[in-house]
């Protein structure tokens, strides 16, 4: 069956999938529709192809499977349409004056003849060619999102594929839809080659091995933290998914690498006596930042700055003796070129950033701290009353083409002007973001990277602060001695008895360490809820949102996506007052706490400092904040993160939301919250180790909550296992100073 007529208004829509209910006027009579929807605009003229259903609840509708947009033939649905706001520029003035112009040739006009709106009042001959322009640009549009539609694409993901290809989608994809792979985040292999197959390209086909190849190193990347895969690794992965003998067809998997590397979108080198593959991105990545290391590295001058003048007077203005240790980091990192501060949680680390900024300070230097987090460069601040900065925020973002590997505003053409720069949580920072830092940082800077090496690795790929400390050519200052603690408090102590394979004392003693035990899983996570919202707000007198669950799973009933919907359904349920949004499996709600997952560096902020309004861009992996505005009908978002930055997302950027009552451990990296509470549950024991709880425990201020079974905790303690990731920077950097060496001397 087939209706047609216009939209007269919208009632929900998913802004993720389309999926959009909506009152159709058809025939003069009101008609609700359901079914999935490029655009939903009011006014808009539709097809819909479907039939009639008696929903239990909403009583009958229209659900559409297909549709068509229909451009109106009467001068009232002309001039409706045009004032739509479908196309930008035109409002209902413009619209009316236009049809009363033109009357049913309006149309035909804009399409074929758009100089000829400049006849039309307040239409100049520039703004005439821009609405035929963005006239046949939605058609286009329509068409290409329409005909990815047919392949299970989303809406939002195929409006982010129309962005890539723009008018040649259709082409593309038909010709290859494995470029999908190749070009778009987040199309994987398995959407391709559904594409594929209902156009009958063959599976032996260069494009499918070609696209499998690379999926297989982007899977790596993003879920392992490799930067490279030997080949033979590399085959035999791929031949899984493409689901094709590598063995019986190695001349079709050679081809399509070799492919892969002309066009240099792969780098093949030998290393360690097996043939390898990387990206190249980030084989120049790696290579970068050790080139940068070893030459910052041999830059200091020979003369020995003696500090020990220094430190005897930052101990008398303080009231405190530094431990050997603690001295001997100082004097190695004011006479290195680079140098390593690590150690755990109260060893001290914040005292020597002191120390060396106040030296710093009396040899007249400019310096810089940076952390990697909003989080991590707040508290960094606080610590040593100074100013610290995000070094995405450091570097500044700058608008453009993102395909540019120049995104930030500092770089090798105009690096910082600073004398020393510290970088604190330098655990959690990842190959592409130092490699962005090092390009920042002049060739007489000095560079002092702060972390804890038994924190988990970075979310992204690399190994940096390892394969730093594993090169043996930086100087390396190692925190062992205790300091900050206090005697009724177990958090440090406990940090470090499982960093140990120690059991942590969870007799519930103390003021700030404690553990519940429960052995079922439902009642885990009820019990999880009920201290967040109900137990330690009264017993600690903080706000609910200050209590961060940290989970070591996302799926199961103690994993982040089950509790963050319990946590949601009680901190912030539905209501009348407040807008709700749909996007794909969550229910985005105002008042929600919310974290970005990806980098994003064409978002745009504002925060109000003082009474000055800051304007920049950037919205980064791991910031929090919470959702103080809801558009339903453009499905724009607006969240204000915990820095004050207030942000707009258009509706194609708001899957890079997720709720954020609850996140994983890993994404806790470079925060710190007041309290935390983890659940003990059974799981993969690839996963759950004995950094993984090391971390989720530093993250507490004042408090950590453990609950679930003790046998589980023992379990993690005990299991030492760290994945081993893929990377070259600790080879490159021992090579790059060889060279530099050699070169100097």
């Amino acid at each position: 069956m087939q209706i047609e007529g216009p939209i007269e208004e919208i009632i929900f829509r998913n802004e993720q999938n389309g999926y959009t209910v909506f009152i159709l006027d058809y025939n003069s009579t009101n008609v609700v529709c359901v079914g999935k929807l490029v655009n939903a605009s009011i006014g808009e003229n539709l097809s819909l192809h479907g039939e009639y259903v008696n929903n239990a609840k909403y009583g009958y509708q229209f659900s559409f499977d297909s549709y068509e947009v229909v451009l109106p033939t009467s001068l009232k649905g002309i001039e409706k349409y045009l004032s739509s706001g479908l196309i930008k520029g035109v409002g209902p003035i413009t619209a009316k004056n236009i049809v009363e112009h033109f009357k049913e040739q309006t149309f035909d006009i804009i399409e074929m003849s758009p100089t000829s709106l400049a006849e039309v009042k307040n239409i100049s001959l520039k703004k005439a060619l821009d609405i035929g322009e963005k006239f046949k640009e939605l058609k286009k549009l329509q068409n290409s999102v329409m005909f990815l539609q047919k392949y299970n694409i989303t809406t939002n993901m195929a409006l982010k594929i129309y962005e890539i290809y723009g008018s040649k989608t259709i082409d593309i994809v038909k010709n290859n839809p494995y470029r999908l792979v190749e070009d778009v985040n987040g199309i994987g292999f398995a959407t391709a080659d559904r594409i594929a197959k209902s156009i009958g390209i063959n599976e032996n086909s260069e494009y499918r091995v070609r696209a499998g190849l690379i999926h297989t190193l982007n899977t790596s990347i993003e879920k392992t933290g490799n930067t490279y895969l030997p080949k033979v690794m590399l085959y035999s992965q791929a031949a899984s998914i493409l689901e094709i003998d590598d063995e019986l067809n190695k001349e079709l998997f050679d081809n399509a690498l070799d492919s892969l590397s002309l066009d240099k979108t792969v780098t093949r080198i030998w290393h360690n006596e097996v043939d390898i593959v990387i990206p190249s991105k980030y084989y120049f990545y790696e290579n970068a930042v050790a080139q940068k290391l070893a030459l910052l590295n041999s830059s200091v001058k020979n003369e020995f700055q003696d500090v020990e003048e220094e430190i005897i007077h930052f101990e008398q203005r303080n009231n405190i003796v530094l431990h050997e240790e603690q001295k001997k980091a100082i004097s190695n990192s004011i006479n290195s070129g680079v140098s390593v501060i690590t150690g755990g949680p109260g060893t001290g680390k914040t005292t020597i950033i002191k120390c060396i900024i106040e030296i710093i300070k009396q040899n007249k230097q400019r310096f810089m701290l940076l952390a990697p987090t909003g989080r991590a460069s707040k508290r960094l601040g606080d610590s040593t009353g100074e100013e610290a900065k995000t070094i995405h925020r450091a570097l500044e973002v700058t608008s453009g083409d993102l395909s540019n590997i120049s995104r930030f505003v500092y770089n090798e053409s105009n690096p910082f002007k600073v004398d020393v720069v510290i970088v604190d949580e330098v655990s959690m920072v990842d190959v592409a973001l130092m490699n962005h830092l090092c390009k920042a940082l002049p060739r007489d800077c000095k560079l002092i990277l702060v972390g804890d090496k038994d924190q988990l690795p970075s979310v992204g790929a690399g190994n940096v602060l390892d394969d730093i400390i594993k090169s043996g050519i930086i100087r390396i200052s190692m925190l062992t001695k205790i300091f900050r603690q206090s005697d009724d408090s177990l958090i440090i102590t406990n940090a470090h008895l499982i960093n140990a394979g120690k059991m942590p004392v969870i007799d519930n003693s103390s003021k700030d360490f404690f553990f519940e035990e429960k052995s079922d899983v439902l009642d885990i996570k009820n019990s999880i809820v009920d201290m967040v919202t109900k137990r330690l707000p009264k017993f600690t007198g903080l706000e609910p949102c200050q209590i961060q669950v940290l989970a070591p799973l996302k799926a199961g009933l103690c994993g982040i996506d089950n509790l963050n919907k319990s946590l949601q359904a009680s901190l912030n349920p539905p209501s009348i007052s407040k807008m709700e949004l749909v996007v794909g499996e969550t229910i985005f709600r105002v008042g929600d706490k919310v974290m970005q997952t990806a980098n994003n560096y064409n978002l745009v902020w504002k925060k109000l400092n003082g009474f000055i309004e800051e304007e920049g861009e950037g919205v980064f992996n791991g910031d929090i904040g919470f959702i103080e505005l809801i558009d339903f009908q453009s499905g724009e978002v607006v969240v204000t993160f915990e820095d004050g930055r207030r942000c707009l997302y258009p509706r194609t950027e708001v899957s890079q939301l997720s709720l954020a009552y609850a996140i994983t451990i890993h994404k806790s990296q470079g925060s710190e919250f007041d309290v935390v509470i983890i659940p003990a549950i059974a799981g993969p024991s690839m996963i759950l180790t004995r950094n993984l709880i090391y971390t989720a425990v530093t993250r507490a201020k004042k408090m950590v909550v453990l609950v679930g079974e003790q046998k589980n905790v023992k379990r993690m303690v005990s299991n030492n296992y760290t994945v081993q990731r893929f990377t070259l920077l600790k080879d490159l950097l021992i090579v790059s100073d060889k060279k530099i060496k050699e070169l100097f001397g």
